[in-house]
């Protein structure tokens, strides 16, 4: 063959990045047996199978290695002169996002995002998974579109932006029967504690490391693996919890609980998205990322240190 397709650039590099023809073709638009055309076709136009199937993906060759710096420039140089190119259009748009987030980003933000779908963008289907130690790779690799959560173990490669402010307050039972209207020091060291140990965000880690740095122990009952049915729990019990203060707010009001000031000072942090810088400048991305920054107002973006 003496010349290349362009369409097999952008394929090799989508292979390239994400480590599977099925994703490449999922981000590309095209079905799976085209891509895996595309790909039969620059094999044989180099002369080197360029992707080995492994339990990892499929991963590139070393000659592959040596392409890509070349073909991904060659792409992004045609798509940044390419004149006109279209807008994403919510209303009309059929497209699924993947967030992955905490139980409390669902609690926070979910229902605000659909019923905003429901009048803006009836095409547009979410899907959730559980904010995790994989998280930064499935971001990377376009498996998910966007996070939201706190999850500073991010670094270079990712843009994030801040949504709200949070800080952490203790919720008890209403009928608890030696906590009045204020949680005492020594009662919320006497008291006992259910606590969550949610993996892939640190916000929590926050508290025990606060807590240790003033010698403060608490003692625990009992540890979730998230917010689920915390709030049931702490109504139905005499157990105490440290929670963020957007979750003791809306379950006061399905829960019999009360929420109170934490009797010492812990951090307040920012509830964040996060996306990759691969993704940065991606049409339906850009939307959905705005989209949720005007339903949490006071949002402001910035790169994480290395994007700059």
């Amino acid at each position: 063959m003496a010349s290349i397709d362009l369409e097999w650039i952008s394929v090799f590099d989508e292979i390239y990045t994400t480590l599977s023809v099925t994703r490449a073709a999922d981000k590309l638009g095209m079905t799976q047996g085209a891509a895996s055309t595309a790909l039969n076709r620059l094999r044989a136009y180099y002369g080197d199978k360029l992707f080995i199937r492994t339990s990892r993906g499929m991963l590139p060759t070393p000659r592959a290695d040596e392409l890509h710096p070349v073909l991904h420039q060659v792409r992004e140089n045609l798509e940044a002169a390419k004149a006109g190119a279209a807008a994403f259009d919510p209303a009309n748009a059929q497209r699924v996002f993947r967030l992955c987030m905490t139980d409390l980003g669902e609690i926070s933000l979910l229902p605000r995002l659909l019923n905003y779908l429901q009048s803006n963008a009836l095409g547009i289907r979410i899907e959730t998974e559980k904010i995790s130690s994989e998280s930064a790779r499935r971001l990377e690799d376009a498996a998910v579109d966007l996070a939201v959560g706190y999850m500073p173990q991010l670094d270079t490669g990712f843009y994030t932006q801040s949504l709200f402010q949070q800080d952490f307050q203790c919720i008890v039972s209403v009928s608890h029967p030696r906590i009045g209207r204020c949680l005492s020091q020594a009662a919320f060291c006497e008291e006992r504690h259910v606590a969550v140990s949610a993996l892939g965000t640190g916000h929590m880690a926050m508290v025990e490391d606060a807590l240790a740095s003033v010698g403060v122990t608490r003692n625990i009952t009992l540890r979730v693996p998230s917010f689920l049915g915390v709030a049931q729990i702490v109504g139905e019990t005499e157990l105490i919890a440290t929670v963020p203060r957007y979750y003791a707010l809306a379950m006061q009001s399905r829960e019999p609980i009360r929420h109170m000031d934490v009797p010492y000072d812990l951090p307040h942090y920012a509830v964040r998205q996060y996306w990759h810088a691969r993704f940065h400048r991606d049409a339906g991305n850009v939307w959905l990322r705005k989209t949720i920054a005007d339903l949490m107002p006071g949002a402001v973006a910035h790169p994480l240190p290395g994007n700059r």
